[in-house]
């Protein structure tokens, strides 16, 4: 009778590992670049990353099936990691730009955004467009649009950063004129950062809209259409807007 009992024991326990193991999920790893708030920063009280791809990346992955890690490293790594395998993913606001496209794969966009610039605010009426910083000092993050739209201002001399607070720093200086970068993402900084706000503004002005999407490697069809099916779905049920409204008040 023990014998019988541990039998039947022992089959549960198999069973249980074996559905354990039938349960386990892959691991998604997501390279990002956190000094790019409200999309990705850390959080210095949890000392977790967040912001809106940070929480849109977790969901999307979860819907697809996979356990989500997020890995940090510079913007200018982030490409070649997920080409060489290092990474899955990359979610760090980055811009669909047909130079990417023959490097990496796009997911279905999932924000559209534009370019604009941060000024200091006794320059506001010096400097209303981007034909306006000719001939001036720029600030901006190595790797993004903003730093490609700033090389072709005639005349302006380029400071290239590794992170945007960095950037903002060398404005508040008074080192650089501007800071070229996406509009949210100044936004946020403004909003979050009262003492530059005294001092620096946006024009309203914005240029060259362009969309976000996650980044695969080239030929990933396999996880392209999970992520893009995992995005539908948390589209169609509500998900993402109410992500999105976490983060944007626009």
């Amino acid at each position: 009778m023990q014998f019988k009992n541990f039998v039947v024991c022992a089959c549960a326990v198999a069973c249980g590992l074996a559905a354990s193991i039938g349960e386990a999920r892959d691991l998604l790893r997501v390279g990002t670049e956190p000094t790019f708030a409200p999309f990705e920063f850390l959080n210095t009280k949890t000392k977790e990353y967040t912001g809106f791809d940070m929480d849109l990346i977790r969901a999307v992955g979860d819907k697809a099936g996979y356990d989500v890690e997020i890995l940090n490293m510079g913007f200018d790594a982030l490409v070649p990691a997920v080409m060489t395998g290092t990474i899955d993913v990359i979610a760090a606001g980055v811009s669909i730009t047909p130079e990417r496209q023959k490097r990496v794969d796009f997911t279905t966009p999932y924000y559209t955004s534009g370019l604009s610039m941060l000024i200091q605010k006794k320059n506001v009426e010096k400097f209303k467009t981007f034909d306006d910083l000719k001939n001036t000092n720029l600030a901006v993050q190595i790797g993004t649009t903003g730093a490609e739209k700033a090389k072709t201002i005639a005349g302006a001399k380029v400071s290239s950063f590794n992170t945007t607070s960095e950037a903002f720093m060398d404005l508040m200086s008074g080192n650089s004129d501007a800071v070229v970068l996406d509009r949210p993402v100044l936004a946020y900084y403004l909003k979050n950062q009262e003492r530059a706000a005294k001092v620096l503004t946006i024009p309203p002005y914005i240029a060259d809209a362009e969309s976000f999407g996650f980044a695969v490697k080239k030929g990933n069809t396999e996880l392209l259409q999970k992520l893009n099916k995992a995005y539908a779905d948390l589209k169609a049920s509500g998900e993402v807007d109410k992500i999105y409204s976490k983060w944007f008040q626009e």
